[in-house]
């Protein structure tokens, strides 16, 4: 199979799919989903009102209003399916690009952008919404997951983690270090692999020279490849997974095979690495027509509700776009708080010569 065959040409073989990129269901023996008409437009307005926050952002982002954006284009099925699959009781730890995940457990999108803004910290509460802090040290979250999972354990609750990485991250320690935790003490977390076939500019023949799902097995734990372009595969997928972890059957690593059709990050350009017939194989696997083709062959729906979800995106990125704007900018001396939880000398002093430096520009 050839390098372009292999980022997107062609299926790779063992996927699990349940929607093909026309819009014909297909069975699976091992992995099926029971939806109602009214689930699958419920998904294909997730997934429509999740691309209309990232575009609206990379927008904002290109006028100056964000200092940086890191878009999910072409991977909001693998972040819906897996999001709607988690229970109020999960605990779901991300990256810096689950935007998708962050929706599907109610974290408001403009407290987002306040972190990319830099008006804030983080800008939501994790216990609230059981969605842990962006992280941007790659695959560190890994490990804070699987910890979190051995909590769930101790306690005796019936619950799990997931987390949340990209095909890069599966070359760093700490993702194989917590691959070792999770394996040894069965920790019940599921490890979702987005692989988006680049780690910015390496691709994925530069990070492993089998499948990515097949590397669980040298950890003692399943793994599985699904079409991360397919919303139903994708929730149905990572729904079995978290149930085992839930029940005491340990880990499972998915790897959602999909592509990131945007830039690695707004500071990124992709196209001084990848062809531009790569990007067009993927566009013809779209997430988000594959669900529309669904829905009208089926005629769940008709003209009438993909304009109203339409209207609905439009107006979700007006008031995005305001309430950001809107965004008071903190004063500068705010970075030094909660830091710590109690007093620290160090800090104490970092921010009494900071003061100092900002006093000189007042005079």
């Amino acid at each position: 199979m050839t390098t372009e065959a292999a980022r997107g040409a062609e299926s790779p073989p063992e996927l699990v799919q349940l929607l093909t990129p026309e819009g014909e269901r297909v069975e699976h023996p091992d992995y099926d989903i029971d939806l109602t008409p009214e689930d699958v437009r419920s998904l294909y307005r997730d997934l429509v009102l999740v691309r209309r926050i990232d575009l609206e952002a990379v927008a904002l982002q290109r006028q100056g209003e964000l200092g940086i954006w890191a878009s999910l284009l072409g991977q909001e099925a693998a972040q819906i399916g897996s999001g709607r699959a988690l229970t109020d009781v999960d605990m779901a730890f991300p990256t810096y690009r689950e935007h998708g995940v962050a929706w599907c457990r109610d974290v408001d999108p403009v407290k987002l952008l306040g972190l990319f803004r830099g008006v804030n910290h983080g800008g939501w509460d994790p216990k609230e919404h059981n969605f842990h802090l962006y992280t941007i040290v790659i695959g560190s979250q890994t490990l804070h997951a699987v910890g979190y999972a051995m909590g769930i354990q101790r306690d005796d609750a019936s619950a799990a983690t997931i987390a949340y990485f990209g095909d890069g991250a599966t070359s760093q320690g700490d993702v194989n270090e917590s691959f070792i935790w999770a394996s040894v003490f069965n920790a019940p977390i599921v490890f979702f692999c987005q692989n988006n076939q680049w780690a910015i500019s390496e691709p994925l023949e530069k990070q492993s020279r089998i499948p990515l799902y097949r590397r669980a097995s040298g950890f003692g734990f399943p793994g599985i490849r699904v079409d991360g372009n397919d919303v139903f595969a994708c929730l149905a997928v990572t729904r079995k997974a978290l149930e085992a972890a839930r029940t005491g059957q340990g880990p499972t690593l998915v790897e959602a095979y999909t592509y990131r059709m945007g830039a690695h990050t707004t500071t990124d350009d992709p196209t001084r690495y990848r062809v531009a017939s790569e990007l067009e194989a993927w566009k013809l696997k779209d997430p988000i027509e594959r669900v529309k083709a669904y829905l009208y062959k089926n005629e769940h729906a008709g003209q009438e509700f993909f304009d109203a979800v339409d209207a609905e995106a439009a107006q979700l990125g007006a008031d995005l776009r305001r309430r950001c704007l809107a965004m008071p900018d903190p004063e500068p001396l705010d970075i030094f708080d909660h830091v710590y939880s109690e007093s620290h000398a160090l800090m104490d002093q970092e921010r009494a010569q900071f003061a100092a430096y900002l006093e000189g520009f007042a005079k």
